[in-house]
């Protein structure tokens, strides 16, 4: 009797109401599946209780890719949610996560690979980096990102330049000690209405640091998609208050690992 060896390499990507955009992030799937930077790897595709046809459209991709490709029905709970729940039933020895309209083209995948094979446990995607490339990026969202990422240094998670780019990898055990562990946007987080962006990045990587685990960030390409759901001010007062939430928490001590 053969068992199926566990994927080297795990990809999760999270989408809420993105059915108009997915043909773009299926052909770069298919052409990463068909060159995966390791082998065995798997797609798990987690549905945020979409309410177009996202669901439909991923499980067709799965039942095209069987054996691969998991197709994963969820309540609508937010992107944290989403990804936590995916990051915690992928298989693989690495587990990457990246959004939905893939920014980050999956090529970056070998250098995170690398970087975890030589001892980091999280490798993150970083737009600030030196050797990071934007395109098509609108000022508000770069002033506001740069903003933002100085309170986050200045109060939870110092020295890290960019928390918020949407492509990061754990090795398996971190990714389990690190997800197991969210208090903000768990997977038994409340459903929700519309979409929600929020600050889960932060807590991910304060937790990273909490547990004492190596951390490195890795200059990306980086490319603005059209469709993006983040509301400026509403999104900002959002994260910020996930931030100030965080260091509360860690002052109360409920971070104690």
């Amino acid at each position: 009797m053969t068992s199926t060896p566990r994927p080297a390499l795990s990809l999760v990507i999270p989408a809420y109401d993105e059915a108009a955009r997915l043909d773009a992030t299926f052909e770069q799937v298919e052409a990463w599946l068909r060159d995966p930077p390791r082998a065995p790897v798997e797609v798990l595709l987690a549905d945020d209780g979409s309410s177009d046809q996202t669901l439909a459209r991923f499980e067709a991709f799965a039942r095209a890719h069987p054996g691969v490709v998991r197709a994963l029905a969820l309540p609508h709970r937010g992107k944290a949610a989403t990804v936590t729940s995916g990051i915690l039933a992928a298989e693989g020895d690495k587990v990457l996560f990246s959004d939905a309209d893939l920014s980050v083209p999956l090529s970056e995948a070998e250098a995170f690979a690398r970087a975890l094979d030589a001892g980091a446990d999280v490798a993150i995607g970083s737009r600030e980096a030196e050797g990071a490339r934007r395109e098509r990026e609108p000022t508000f969202r770069h002033v506001m990102g740069r903003g933002f990422n100085a309170m986050v240094r200045a109060l939870v998670v110092p020295g890290v330049k960019d928390t918020q780019c949407g492509f990061k990898m754990f090795t398996r055990e971190a990714a389990r000690a690190i997800f197991g562990r969210l208090r903000r946007y768990g997977p038994d987080a409340p459903e929700i209405q519309g979409p929600m962006v929020t600050a889960f990045d932060v807590e991910v990587l304060f937790l990273a640091r909490k547990l004492g685990l190596k951390v490195v960030e890795l200059p990306v390409l980086w490319r603005h998609g059209e469709g993006s759901k983040v509301r400026p001010v509403v999104d900002a007062l959002r994260m910020g208050r996930d931030v100030l939430m965080v260091k509360l928490a860690d002052m109360r001590g409920e971070y104690r690992t």
